[in-house]
Formats: C-alpha cells, sequence, structure tokens
C-alpha cells in the first residue's frame, strides 16, 4: 500500500487537470454569489440547478482578477444594462484551475453579455406569459382613470430626488390644480426592493376605500440611479401586485432608455417622475377644459331656455284677462249644473234611504219576533233536562245514597273499610250503619 501526502495528492490532482483538460471552455452558469473584494477582485460562485426540483447539481467557486473584471464588468453593464450580480444566468468562459491549498475553482477570462441578455429577455417573457395565464395582466390596464385625479398615492423613497421633483412640479403647476399627496415610503434601490414596494401596495389598498378620500390613483416613481438596479423590478409578486391594484397604477421608472415588467402590467407607463407629475398634471388640465366646456354649454343653454321662458311668460300674460273670463263662465255654468243635480241626487238618496228603513224594520221585528220563540224553546228544554237530573226523584224511585262519617259519597267498595260508620239517605229520612263486611262483585 503506497501511502502520499495530502500536498501530494492535490499537486497529483492540479497536474492531472492539467494535463488532460483544454485550456479553457465557455461554461453557462448562475451567480449564485457575486461580489468584489476591496482589492477589486471578483468572487462568484457558480450553480446549476435541476429544472424540476431546483436542487444543486453543480458547484463551483470563480474568480475574475481586478484587470480583466475592470475591463469586463463595465462592458458586461453597458451591454445588459446589468451589473453581474447574485441571480443572473451568464456565459463566461473560464480556465479550471486546481491549487493545493484553496482547491478546484474556475478563472474567468471572458463572458458573452448576449447571452445574458437573451436570458434576461426569457425570464420577463416568463413572467409576462404568467401573468397571461392567469388572466391578470390587463386588469389594472382597463380600470379607468377617474375624471378627478387629486388623491395621489406616491410609492418611491422619500429622500429620493424624483419623490422631490414630483413633488415640486404637481404644487407648482400652471393651472392652480390642487394634488392631496401621501408617501407610502418603499426601498427603491437596493436589496428587498420587491418586498418593500409590495409592502407599500398593501397599506394603499388597504385604504382604497370608496368615496371623496379614497385614493385616485397610485404612482411608482424612482429617478436617477443605476440602470442595473432595476433588474429588483423584474418580480412576478411584484408584478402580480401591480396588476391586482384595485385603483389605476401609474409607473414612472429610470430614465428614458429603461424598461421593467412593471411598464407592461401598469395602467399607465410614463419614462421618469417628472413625466408622472406632467401627466397627472396634463390630466387635471384636460379636465379643467372639459368642465369650461360644460360650463359655457350649461350657460348658453340656461340663457336660451330664459328667453324662451320669458317670451312664454309675455305671452301667458296678455292671454290671462281672456282666460279668466273664460274659465269663470264655465264654472259658472259647472256650479248650476252641479246644484241641480245634487238637488235631485239628494231627493232620490233620501226616497231610497226611507224605502230601506221600512224594509229593515220589518226584518228586525221579525228576526225578534224568531228569537224570542227560539230562546223560550231553549229555556223549556233546559228546565226538563234540570228536573230529570233532582236527587229527590231518584231517591223517590228506590235509590239511596250513602256517605262515610266525613261526607264523602260512597260510589265504589274500595272506598269502605271494615268499621266504617255509614249514612245512608233514603226519600224519607236516613239511616246510619256500620261496615261488617265488604263483599265486592265478581267481575
Amino acid at each position: 500500500m503506497t501511502v502520499i501526502s495530502l500536498y501530494e495528492l492535490n499537486n497529483l490532482v492540479r497536474s492531472t487537470l492539467e494535463t488532460t483538460l483544454e485550456p479553457s471552455y465557455w461554461v453557462k452558469a448562475e451567480l449564485a454569489e457575486a461580489r468584489v473584494a476591496s482589492n477589486g477582485h471578483f468572487y462568484c460562485e457558480f450553480v446549476q440547478k435541476d429544472a424540476d426540483t431546483n436542487t444543486f447539481l453543480a458547484r463551483a467557486r470563480g474568480v475574475m482578477w481586478n484587470r480583466t473584471y475592470n475591463l469586463l464588468g463595465p462592458l458586461f453593464e453597458r451591454a445588459t444594462g446589468e451589473r453581474l450580480r447574485a441571480g443572473l444566468t451568464v456565459l463566461v468562459e473560464v480556465e479550471p484551475e486546481f491549487h493545493e491549498v484553496y482547491g478546484f475553482s474556475l478563472k474567468i477570462v471572458d463572458i458573452d453579455p448576449s447571452f445574458t441578455m437573451g436570458d434576461m429577455a426569457r425570464r420577463r417573457k416568463e413572467i409576462l406569459d404568467t401573468l397571461t395565464a392567469a388572466g391578470i395582466i390587463d386588469d389594472n390596464k382597463t380600470l379607468p382613470l377617474p375624471q378627478l385625479l387629486k388623491n395621489i398615492a406616491v410609492v418611491s423613497s422619500a429622500s429620493a430626488a424624483g419623490y422631490g421633483d414630483f413633488c415640486d412640479q404637481l404644487s407648482n403647476n400652471p393651472y392652480g390644480l390642487y394634488f392631496n399627496i401621501k408617501l407610502f415610503p418603499a426601498i427603491m434601490q437596493g436589496e428587498n426592493v420587491p418586498q418593500s414596494i409590495m409592502h407599500a401596495l398593501e397599506e394603499i389598498a388597504n385604504e382604497c376605500y370608496e368615496g371623496e378620500n379614497g385614493w385616485h390613483c397610485v404612482v411608482i416613481i424612482r429617478g436617477g440611479g443605476a440602470t442595473s438596479d432595476l433588474a429588483d423590478y423584474e418580480n412576478l409578486e411584484l408584478a402580480t401586485a401591480v396588476a391586482q391594484m384595485p385603483v389605476p397604477v401609474i409607473v414612472g421608472i429610470g430614465h428614458e432608455r429603461d424598461e421593467t415588467v412593471l411598464d407592461f402590467v401598469a395602467n399607465t407607463r410614463v419614462k421618469t417622475p417628472t413625466a408622472a407629475a406632467a401627466f397627472l398634471i396634463e390630466h387635471g388640465a384636460q379636465e379643467l377644459v372639459d368642465l369650461q366646456t360644460l360650463a359655457d354649454t350649461l350657460r348658453t343653454a340656461a340663457s336660451l331656455l330664459i328667453t324662451r321662458q320669458h317670451n312664454e311668460l309675455e305671452h301667458i300674460t296678455k292671454l290671462l284677462p281672456h282666460i279668466h273670463a273664460l274659465i269663470h263662465e264655465q264654472q259658472t255654468r259647472l256650479l248650476d249644473a252641479l246644484a241641480t243635480r245634487t238637488a235631485t241626487a239628494t231627493q232620490r238618496c233620501l226616497w231610497v234611504a226611507a224605502q230601506n228603513l221600512d224594509k229593515s224594520q220589518a226584518s228586525i221585528e221579525q228576526a225578534l219576533k224568531m228569537k224570542m220563540q227560539k230562546e223560550q224553546f231553549w229555556m223549556q228544554s233546559i228546565g226538563q233536562r234540570l228536573d230529570s237530573l233532582d236527587p229527590s226523584l231518584m231517591l223517590r224511585r228506590g235509590y239511596t245514597l250513602t256517605y262515610l262519617s266525613d261526607g264523602k259519597l260512597v260510589r265504589s267498595v274500595s272506598d269502605l273499610h271494615q268499621g266504617d260508620r255509614l249514612t245512608t239517605r233514603l226519600a224519607d229520612g236516613s239511616a246510619t250503619a256500620i261496615v261488617e263486611e265488604i263483599i265486592p262483585s265478581k267481575q
């Protein structure tokens, strides 16, 4: 068994790699980590993930020395609008290296920006396709802009110059329009941009109640900053939140040439914060024009209506004496006819009432007579029934009534006990007895 040292083994591995591998390879991989050290060297970690499970299939350390990074970094950013950062998929030319102490690494010697640009376009298309499949990509676009855009919810950084310019432009607009602006602060560049903006949108959505005090629109603005920072806005969750906002969203992020996925889902897309302010001012100015036109139309219509009514009033004034005389004559004839009809109808009603009264009196007398006969018959029947129930009659027929000493009527042998004192009532008197024997009847 041959025993070698770790250094000898690592040296053997390095020698083997140098003799068996090509000097360099073009490799496609995702940057899981990316940072620039204080000495200017670029360090990263390349990974490859399984498309279905998202588990790691391969990992490797990468390095780009400062001289190479100073050349390739700016070139990549100018071409893609992105800095080399974690999350990007890149196509790089690497030289495999193995060091006895630092292990395996890939030294970056070249990079193809066009590949990353295509990957970025693919990612944006995937986001838009997902929103389209969900049926929400046009939800915010189709919301109508209110005629009055006064209450404005702004998502921006409080310290951003773009936000200050936006507010100044609205406050000093040449039409004297008033805007009620409330800032919902958010991180607009750096880490956690999507989460911060979504939190602000959630707060706004909770205040989107109906009425005069509700928010008329949301403005998301970010001015200046590096173009590469706009990659933070290429986010499915953030795009979904914008698309599903209950009020129109106006997006003004970046510079004239910048574009993010939010531009495709927002209600209105403008290029810059100042352009967003200009849009709101122009919208308000157009409403002023429309209101002025409506006011002129109403004023003209009112003037015409007043003139027409004045002419009609003069015409009616001239006709009033003739109309009054005609109405007086007509009313007099109607009153005379009504008086005649009233007298005739009154006499007729009195005659009919007298006839009905005679008939009613006869009917009442007949009904009373029959009622009295019926009541007399009923009273006789009741008297006969009461007579038949008289106990004295029962006693004269031979029946007796037997009572216990407490006066309770004996109804059954079960009421008796030997030695009980009984009183028996007959038709012509009563008798007292003592119970000596109780003989129940046989069933």
